[in-house]
């Protein structure tokens, strides 16, 4: 396999990798997971895009259309039909928890994986399809890839290793040694020229892997969770980069990830896989502030919003609390929701509040409904100036808030959760929003 996705004019076979067991280059990675029923975006429907200025305007070849794009392994789908639009460049981020289709869909990008069913684009290329009849070489895709494991050829300087995809593609000698200097000095790592891999940091191999990628000019950038061998000081130091470098080329970026922070942090588009299908596309804002399913909205967010199971009882949403308390009243019913049907009510981490003491009983004559719930404190982070505050339900449940300050409480002290007289969205039985969600995070 090669190690680089390079941008030649010809297909050419790169230098066979070192002889030994631990090479670099062996990327063994399948993926192989279920499809989900219901998902918000399947192979039924219509092509997501969004719309943003692109680097280049009225150059729409870096631009990335996949359409009804598919990967089965066996009887398994890794991708079941997916389908989006971003625009040249774009910084498109696939995010989503493991073995959900994400780095499946980037290789087949990169021309590592045929696709079993759909179409590719790049521009107003089809690179792929998925009866065959279209299958671009991924060295005449004009796309870099940077692997997890970065890839580096141990035998060769780093000099030589930001070279090699240029010999490849036959730049004239002057030429590469110009463009390896630029490269070197635009990641700041002009002075580990004649090291080897070996003798260096992993935060400087994953420079040198990224110098390889832009070298040959590529106009679409492929990022297969590139700093999850970094530490986390490093991480945040490194991002910033990668965001420096997405600017200064003008590249198409897609970028895999299972952390949320990076994908909110870095992306002009983010892809939220579920599954092997697309959960919801949209920027990272408008994830985080409309999410259009329960999953999007358990999993976008620092801290995730708290989703609640209900039922629909006389016409309110009516969520179970200790065997022995009355329910908790979530409030009324939205439109459309039938009486008895199960649902869910999603409360943001700023929506919620604790009370020391329980609050008042309902007053006589009316119903055991009350607006909040017994749980256990369980834990306090800071964030910012704020503190985030996590607390047990009897049931084993979790829930967390956003306090202005500390609690002065051990774990699993009595607390009581108290709830707003509506929820911030509620899901119907297939996980899918009712409605519209409540935006605005700060709420």
């Amino acid at each position: 396999m090669a190690d680089l996705i390079g941008s030649s004019p010809a297909p050419v076979l790169p230098e066979p990798p070192p002889s030994r067991k631990d090479s670099p280059l062996k990327d063994p990675h399948t993926t192989a997971v279920r499809a989900r029923p219901g998902a918000v975006h399947d192979s039924t429907t219509p092509a997501t895009t969004l719309t943003t200025t692109a680097t280049s305007p009225s150059d729409c070849s870096g631009s990335v259309t996949v359409t009804g794009l598919r990967k089965d392994f066996g009887d398994s789908k890794a991708v079941d039909g997916i389908s989006f639009t971003v625009p040249a460049g774009a910084f498109l981020v696939l995010l989503g928890p493991s073995g959900c289709g994400k780095t499946t869909t980037l290789r087949m990008l990169a021309g590592l994986e045929q696709p079993t069913g759909g179409q590719i684009s790049f521009g107003d290329r089809v690179i792929a399809r998925g009866d065959g009849t279209a299958n671009v070489p991924a060295a005449q895709r004009e796309a870099g890839l940077v692997f997890q494991s970065y890839a580096l050829w141990p035998h060769k300087t780093v000099r030589d290793n930001v070279e090699w995809p240029l010999k490849v593609a036959k730049w004239a000698a002057g030429r590469r040694r110009k463009r390896v200097a630029e490269v070197l000095e635009l990641l700041a790592i002009s002075e580990l020229a004649e090291r080897y891999p070996g003798e260096i940091s992993g935060g400087q191999q994953q420079r040198v892997a990224i110098a390889r990628m832009i070298a040959p000019e590529p106009k679409i950038l492929l990022f297969d969770e590139p700093l999850s061998n970094l530490d986390a000081k490093l991480r945040v130091d490194t991002r910033g980069e990668l965001m420096r470098i997405h600017r200064a080329t003008g590249a198409t970026s897609v970028y895999v990830t299972h952390d949320q922070v990076e994908a909110m942090t870095m992306a002009t588009h983010v892809a939220l896989m579920k599954d092997g299908r697309i959960e919801q596309f949209g920027a990272p804002r408008q994830l985080l502030e409309n999410p259009r399913t329960a999953f999007t909205s358990t999993f976008i967010g620092t801290p995730p919003a708290n989703v609640l199971p209900c039922t629909v009882t006389g016409g309110r949403l009516m969520a179970e609390g200790p065997t022995t308390a009355a329910r908790l009243d979530c409030g009324p019913a939205p439109a459309g929701v039938a009486e008895g049907e199960n649902v869910q009510v999603m409360y943001r981490a700023t929506s919620i509040m604790l009370a020391p003491t329980p609050p008042d009983a309902p007053a006589s004559g009316q119903t055991g409904h009350r607006t909040a719930l017994d749980a256990l404190y369980a834990d306090q982070v800071p964030l910012a100036d704020r503190w985030v505050v996590g607390v047990d339900l009897p049931g084993g449940d979790r829930l967390s808030m956003i306090l202005p300050s500390p609690v002065d409480l051990r774990p699993g002290d009595p607390v009581h959760v108290v709830f707003p007289a509506e929820p911030d969205a509620v899901f119907g039985s297939d996980g899918v929003v009712v409605g519209e969600a409540v935006g605005g995070a700060g709420r």
